[in-house]
């Protein structure tokens, strides 16, 4: 027999070893190896198959000219075979040949497979005598990394010289154990670049769980935000009119946001709860309303003793503490912070902090600290401006955080994407106040995420959760205003990613009907 034309091997060769380095999925790389194996041996048929969990092989691609079969890899049609053991009960699993070469890490050669005494080849002859084939030359060979591991099994059935079924020859083995002692390299190296970006990922949902431990309120933020941006960026991607028509994010692209939206709020690990969480306006450690209404408490019970005993002072203690509860049940609502605060009821406030004195030790004192009294006169929300200061401080956090971090290539746009949520289109948002053009589309997307999810939330210890209606106006407003971008809301709502995000993370609102032409700013892109 003979050799074959090193100027075809060598090309086949050169042919695998670029598809190797560029070809980005395993499972057309595995089927390209078992192709050009199958090649430089004219070989009838074959099968690759990858190891899972270091104890099965899983059936990869199979391919047999003869009997025209071609199943898995980048067909159409599914292996309906099951994984094969490498061990059986602590021992090698002998029935087939690849098992046995994945164990012994040593290739199996066998000229004829009806003739071969030191292999069990029973199920390869019930297998013939199925489907009206005959096997009869077989190279199994381990494929064998540099550091020993075997990543896969390549196996060769009936090389063919002249139309015959003939034995593999040595220079076709040879050509074939380096071909798969590279191409083991190569998967190898793909499978630790996977490795590590499962671990990168796993890490930024690691750091979310951890803020969602902190607080189970911006926990859920964490986790919904990174799948609203998705959804975000897959709208736009169906999108081919419009400003957004020519924008496509790549794989590599969306996995660089999504690893963004989960660190997106990694700062908030430095933010004390008492104020990420801070469902009243007086709650530190715990709310000081209690404290506030007790010190009233005994304010009313000195008015009580002051005119037992002071009666020429003829105080209406009936209508005094009329007075008094009324008072105590407009400072609780008032400390909610669920609307806002009007100048009167600050007016209120502040004659309140002058009428209610006590005395403790013999020193008079209003029932308000300065502290409570400031807090009491927040006019919307619950934070003074030195808890929103805190509060917007954990952008700065996120930046010094992720700024910090050594991000591969594909992962470099990370930081811009996550930490600028907070800007507005019109340069008046933080931390460093961009415009549009300064943003990135993917960037100008998270923005949006961010502020759906927080108007849609009801876990949110400070407010209830809006209706949908409520929170597609709010954000055709801020739109209006170059809070946000116009084009991208614009297929936010042409896509209907508000409707299938409801569904999916705030049913209760789902079911709203929503006339698109009634939110102000939308205009359907195309």
């Amino acid at each position: 027999m003979p050799l074959l034309n090193n100027k075809d091997a060598l090309d086949e060769l050169l042919a695998l070893s670029y598809r190797l380095s560029t070809e980005k999925n395993t499972t057309k790389l595995l089927e390209d190896i078992l192709l050009s194996a199958k090649a430089l041996t004219h070989a009838d048929g074959g099968t690759i198959y990858s190891i899972v969990d270091g104890q099965e092989l899983k059936f990869e691609t199979l391919l047999n000219d003869s009997l025209n079969l071609y199943m898995g890899g980048t067909s159409q049609t599914a292996i309906p075979f099951k994984n094969i053991p490498i061990y059986l009960d602590g021992e090698i699993n002998k029935n087939a040949l690849v098992s046995l070469a994945a164990a012994t890490q040593k290739p199996i050669i066998i000229e004829d497979a009806y003739q071969a005494c030191d292999h069990d080849m029973s199920g390869a002859r019930a297998m013939d005598q199925r489907i009206g084939y005959r096997t009869k030359s077989v190279l199994t060979v381990p494929m064998q990394n540099h550091d020993g591991d075997i990543n896969g099994v390549l196996q060769l059935i009936n090389a063919q010289y002249l139309g015959q079924v003939v034995p593999f020859n040595q220079q076709e083995i040879d050509l074939v154990l380096s071909m798969t002692s590279l191409a083991a390299v190569a998967l190898t190296n793909k499978q630790l670049i996977t490795e590590m970006e499962v671990l990168f990922e796993s890490l930024a949902k690691v750091i979310a769980r951890a803020i969602d431990e902190k607080s189970p309120y911006t926990g859920g933020h964490c986790r919904r935000v990174p799948e609203l941006t998705m959804m975000i960026a897959e709208a736009v991607n169906r999108t081919h009119h419009g400003p957004l028509a020519e924008f496509h994010l790549c794989e590599q692209e969306k996995s660089a946001l999504n690893v963004a939206g989960w660190l997106h709020d990694c700062g908030k690990i430095a933010t004390p709860e008492y104020v990420m969480d801070k469902a009243t306006k007086l709650q530190t450690i715990f709310d000081r309303i209690d404290y506030l209404d007790a010190k009233l408490e005994i304010y009313a019970q000195q008015l009580e003793l002051k005119a037992l005993k002071e009666p020429e002072l003829n105080i209406d203690l009936a209508s005094a503490l009329e007075q008094l509860a009324a008072d105590r049940d407009f400072l609780k609502h008032t400390n909610l912070g669920s609307e806002f605060l009007p100048n009167e009821s600050i007016e209120r406030i502040e004659h309140l902090a002058k009428t209610y004195v006590i005395t403790i030790n013999g020193v008079e004192q209003s029932v308000f600290t300065d502290d409570e009294l400031a807090c009491l006169k927040i006019q919307r929300g619950t934070l003074t401006p030195e808890e929103r200061t805190i509060i917007n401080h954990h952008i700065d956090v996120t930046v010094m955080m992720l700024d910090s971090l050594p991000f591969p290539k594909h992962l470099k746009s990370v930081p811009e994407y996550a930490c600028g949520h907070h800007e507005k289109m019109d340069g008046t948002g933080y931390p460093k106040g961009l415009t549009k053009d300064q943003m990135s589309a993917p960037a100008r997307m998270m923005a949006i995420a961010d502020i759906f999810e927080a108007l849609t939330a009801s876990d949110r210890p400070y407010k209830p959760g809006k209706t949908l209606k409520e929170c597609l106006t709010i954000m055709g407003f801020m739109a209006k205003d170059q809070h946000i971008d116009a084009d991208l809301f614009n297929i936010f709502i042409k896509e209907k990613v508000y409707l299938d995000y409801a569904k999916k993370f705030v049913p209760n609102i789902a079911d709203e009907d929503i006339d698109e032409n009634d939110i102000p700013n939308y205009t359907a892109p195309y």
